[in-house]
């Protein structure tokens, strides 16, 4: 029988599957559907900017007021609201919806993070083990449900657009300039961008609205409260503003997140291209958007897979050896996808970038967000906060320069950030080894029965993973 964390575990992984299967498929369409003066695009540079602003201050107030399950509902809100958004897109529509998302962003993802840490110190303390091993347990379990939502979200869209039958042909001249080859791709005088028939983006759209409001109701209906007598007292006796606004900031006082601030804005960069990047200039140029969502599925499931086969050899292997393979296959797609040339004949090699993409970004979501958790075992919110902020930041200068340079230097800055990751994620690692970081202060966790497990004097939770 499984234990009540790992159940929360399980409902809190289903709900942001059914959530990010809208978002998922919306954003992988977003540069490619909403092309016009770069608007989709430019949407999800507003969605990564407004969780910078929310990462700021908006996780531990909302948190340590609603409490780790409700602060994930009222996040799931402000996601589907973008939904909403894209029933009639233009500026006015877009843009405050983007907003929206942006500000909910930043506490949803702190809340989850908080939310599977908790969950995987107290199974820690109940089976004698180490927390960061069932941290890493949790966070690929997670990660596995989770990002197989790129495959449904655009199966989804795939199998809508498909029934399209305005579909068109691709000129030689076009096959030219995509991928790498030429800069400012303009694709809108034949009709390879041309939005599919409004009532088949209304369709899909409504069924994005649909899965997300699941998506709520299921975290609402089933997930424990696990950390509400903790906001009821905190509530009771508010801390300052100004102490809680701070604390994001205040954590970067500790060198060891600022040197991890490359990998974290890495994940931004490397996620950004493939959703803005590849699907435009290589699938959509050279296929056509229809198959954008067959592309998309084969990164959500590889990135699934591999979300859940490394959770479980990160204790075997450790964290540092999982880094170095991520690195290795980004560098190797980088440094080939400026030389191919995508053509139709190609078809597997359109399948091949992305999976290999799927399984290097399973480990650096799912081993960095394992990392945080472990370092910074007092200041979680905070902790959580930063890599959501440093991350975005990442995406909003890839969002912010994708209409203005070629695709050539956009690799090229790819490949800056990631040889700055691999400079200075080991110095972190080295000292973490050397040095590990102490157990969280004697207090008290709560499990779902609302019973307080004390820490004894042992300290058992969340020991750091070799």
């Amino acid at each position: 029988m499984i234990s009540r964390n790992f159940k929360n575990v399980l409902v809190v992984s289903v709900g942001f599957l059914s959530l990010f299967t809208a978002y998922g498929g919306l954003q992988s369409l977003q540069s490619s559907l909403n092309a016009e003066q770069g608007m989709g695009v430019a949407s999800l540079s507003v969605i990564y900017a407004s969780i910078i602003i929310s990462s700021m201050f908006l996780p531990p107030i909302m948190i340590k007021n609603l409490g780790c399950k409700w602060t994930i509902v009222a996040g799931m809100a402000c996601y589907v609201s973008y939904s909403f958004g894209n029933l009639y897109p233009g500026w006015y529509t877009l843009i405050p919806t983007s907003v929206i998302l942006g500000l909910g962003g930043s506490p949803l993802w702190s809340a989850k993070c908080t939310y599977l840490t908790i969950s995987g110190n107290v199974q820690a303390a109940r089976d004698g083990k180490r927390g960061s091993d069932v941290i890493n347990q949790y966070f690929g379990i997670f990660f596995f449900i989770f990002q197989s939502s790129a495959v449904w979200g655009n199966l989804m869209s795939s199998l809508i657009f498909g029934q399209d039958t305005d579909i068109a042909f691709i000129p030689d001249e076009q096959l030219k300039s995509c991928g790498a080859a030429e800069c400012n791709l303009d694709m809108s005088i034949n009709g390879t961008t041309i939005r599919p028939a409004q009532k088949l983006v209304w369709t899909l759209v409504g069924c994005y609205i649909g899965v997300g409001v699941l998506a709520m109701l299921i975290v609402a209906v089933f997930l424990d409260n696990i950390d509400r007598e903790q906001s009821t007292q905190f509530r009771g006796n508010p801390e300052p503003f100004w102490h809680t606004f701070l604390a994001t900031f205040r954590l970067l006082k500790d060198w060891r997140l600022v040197t991890l601030i490359p990998l974290t804005m890495y994940s931004g960069f490397e996620q950004s291209f493939l959703s803005g990047e590849y699907t435009k200039n290589y699938v959509t140029c050279a296929l056509g958007i229809h198959f954008v969502g067959y592309v998309m599925m084969c990164f959500g499931a590889t990135n699934s897979l591999c979300s859940f086969l490394f959770g479980r050899l990160a204790r075997y292997t450790g964290r540092a050896a999982l880094f170095f393979l991520a690195a290795l296959a980004n560098f190797a797609c980088i440094i080939a996808l400026l030389y191919w040339r995508p053509h139709p004949d190609d078809m597997p090699v359109f399948f091949v970038f992305p999976a290999l993409w799927g399984l290097s970004d399973a480990i650096w979501q799912t081993q960095t967000n394992a990392l945080y958790g472990i370092l910074f075992p007092r200041d979680k919110e905070a902790a959580f906060a930063n890599y959501r902020m440093w991350e975005s930041l990442g995406f909003v200068i890839a969002f912010a320069y994708s209409t203005f340079i070629c695709v050539e230097y956009k690799l090229y800055i790819l490949m800056a950030v990631l040889v700055l990751t691999v400079i200075t994620y080991p110095i972190v690692e080295y000292h973490e080894h050397k040095n590990p970081t102490l157990p969280v202060e004697e207090g008290t966790y709560l499990n779902n029965s609302n019973e307080a497990i004390q820490k004894d004097e042992n300290k058992i939770v969340c020991q750091t993973a070799m």
